[in-house]
């Protein structure tokens, strides 16, 4: 079964699996260390990154490595970035509108600046 890379990110789990291994190459267990999760749910996340093509895992003696893929979140980051625009002006109208109220008094009236 082929998974979506936004099935992948959905999870905060797989998020967190993705930033620990976007710093360091790491064993599925020295992953599993790190979450108060059990050992065959964190198994799961992976097998999710790596069907999402995420995460690569190779077997090196009894031990199987986890890597990240970061080229393959590429659809995922290009999906987001056509909001970004949307976004930065909505914050930027919400941010003047912020902006006119705080220059208004209690009364309605409008602040005047001293000079």
């Amino acid at each position: 079964m082929r998974r979506d890379v936004f099935q992948a990110i959905a999870d905060p789990v797989r998020r967190d699996i993705i930033q620990l291994l976007a710093e360091e190459t790491l064993t599925v267990n020295s992953v599993a260390e790190k979450f108060d999760v059990s050992r065959p749910a964190i198994s799961k996340h992976l097998k999710i990154l790596q069907e999402c093509g995420l995460v690569a895992i190779r077997k090196q003696g009894r031990e199987r490595y986890c890597q990240i893929r970061p080229k393959n979140l590429i659809p995922a980051f290009l999906w987001i970035d056509q909001y970004k625009k949307l976004w930065e002006d909505k914050l930027d109208s919400f941010e003047d509108y912020l902006m006119r109220l705080q220059t208004r008094l209690p009364d309605g009236k409008a602040h005047k600046p001293k000079k």
